[in-house]
């Protein structure tokens, strides 16, 4: 995520590293640098010239200028100054209302919109424990109302039936008063969405908005439009009273342009971002943990709520004890740790959480996806359990057959075999309660070692 900026950022900086002190000419070179970033990001032209405006005055400043390092103290600027462009701090949903607090979903066709419901529904019921309803009120697309029914079932969500004869605004009305009956919590109203912004479509979300007086008002809005989405989330929020964005597809979105312009065209803070197309994939918007992850800084909180929220803890304690007895890590503990990983999300949104992955070459970074995932653990379900407990028993023959039983090749048997030796020497190297972390580390080491090799 955000590839490109980090990169470019990143280089800029460290050009600072090796000065002595600032000078003028120092600064407004870095400054140069800077802008070309923001812009080669797609960041709203009005964002780049205020960002730059205050990066220049904190320069300036008498602190600054009497720093040892000119390096560290423009990282520290410019990790302020996203901070400062994209929120404070990560901003919660209001769901102080009488139940069911209503939730309103709006955005264009395409962004993510249904999807999105079904992901806000299950974070709130995973993480607020709340009980949740949702509701489709696009009477254009029946097809939406199938995938909303659909989704809600998969994560256990209660889904109230909708018809495209129906008007949106009864359709919304009779979901409330049925989740009132049902004592829910929460209850997400999904909208129509158009390919453009139009009157028709402004005017009939006015008239459900005033219907059912929603607590929060949530705009959806795909990532990789770039300042257009921050252009569209203005043109929303002229026509309703939104409460906060949510962006989708941040995971491929190599630039960063909307994240950095929305809240200050809009004034309305990112309260989500969709990480990929599973359910499990959306993350609360932490401006400060996004400014280090941009700065290749890593997000070290966010990885250890990932890990903490996700992983089997039973497993983990287990697994920690035995290896604490020295009974050893074998190739059925590796296959239990690559399933988790993949609860997670897979290794890619982990990855991207560490300080430093702008030094691993794109090529290895590709290579690390679910596919992969789902190859090693396939390799190691091809073998018999005497041998998962026994790595050493496969040899040539064995891992002949051991390859045609998973359909792959006989170096990928290998590769995964060298990748397992590396990780059990990192385990018997850590301590009780640490093996998805220090996996996550070695992981990384693979990548940069291989990076070197190229």
């Amino acid at each position: 995520m955000f590839d490109n900026l980090t990169q470019r950022l990143s280089g800029t900086l460290k050009k600072l590293k090796g000065e002595a002190r600032f000078t003028e000419s120092n600064i407004k070179d870095t400054l140069r640098e800077v802008r070309m970033a923001l812009l080669e990001a797609d960041v709203a032209l009005p964002v780049v010239t205020e960002f730059l405006e205050n990066l220049q005055a904190g320069a300036l400043g008498k602190e600054v200028q009497a720093s040892l390092s000119p390096g560290q103290a423009m990282i520290k600027l410019v990790h302020a100054e996203l901070i400062n462009t994209m929120g404070e701090k990560n901003e919660t949903l209001n769901l102080n209302a009488q139940p069911p607090a209503v939730i309103l979903m709006a955005g264009l066709q395409g962004a993510g919109k249904t999807t999105t419901v079904a992901k806000l529904g299950r974070w709130l019921q995973e993480n607020n424990k709340k009980k949740v309803g949702v509701v489709s009120a696009d009477v254009y697309r029946p097809a939406a109302i199938k995938q909303l029914e659909m989704l809600a079932g998969e994560v256990d969500l209660v889904f109230f039936e909708s018809d495209i004869s129906q008007k949106p605004i009864d359709i919304a009305t009779n979901a409330i008063e049925a989740a009132k009956r049902k004592f829910l919590d929460v209850i997400i109203v999904d909208t129509a969405g158009r390919l453009h912004i139009d009157d028709e479509m402004m005017g009939e979300i006015k008239a459900l908005h005033a219907a059912i007086k929603p607590i929060e008002t949530l705009f959806v809005v795909d990532s990789m439009t770039g300042q257009d989405a921050a252009n569209t989330a203005k043109a929303f929020n002229d026509a309703l009273p939104l409460t906060g964005v949510i962006l989708t597809k941040a995971d491929g979105d190599a630039r960063g342009g909307a994240a950095l312009s929305i809240r200050h065209i809009t004034g309305k803070p990112i309260k989500f971002i969709g990480m990929g197309e599973k359910t499990s994939a959306l993350e609360p918007f932490h401006p400060d943990r996004m400014a280090s992850r941009i700065l290749d800084m890593g997000d070290m909180l966010g990885l250890i709520e990932q890990i903490e929220q996700k992983i089997d803890k039973d497993k983990a304690q287990k697994l920690a004890e035995k290896i604490k007895k020295g009974k050893g890590f074998n190739l059925e503990d590796f296959r239990e740790q690559l399933v988790e990983m993949q609860r997670m999300g897979g290794i890619g949104s982990m990855m991207e959480k560490l300080p430093g992955m702008s030094a691993v070459p794109s090529e290895a970074k590709e290579q690390l996806n679910d596919k992969l995932l789902a190859r090693q653990i396939g390799i190691i379900n091809s073998m018999t359990m005497k041998e998962r407990k026994y790595p050493d028993l496969i040899k040539g023959t064995r891992k002949k057959r051991i390859a045609d039983g998973c359909g792959q090749e006989l170096s990928d048997v290998n590769r995964m075999l060298k990748q397992f030796m590396m990780m059990e020497k990192m385990m018997k190297k850590m301590k009780a309660g640490g093996n998805m972390a220090s996996m996550v580390r070695g992981v990384k080491s693979q990548m940069q070692m291989r990076g070197m090799r190229r």
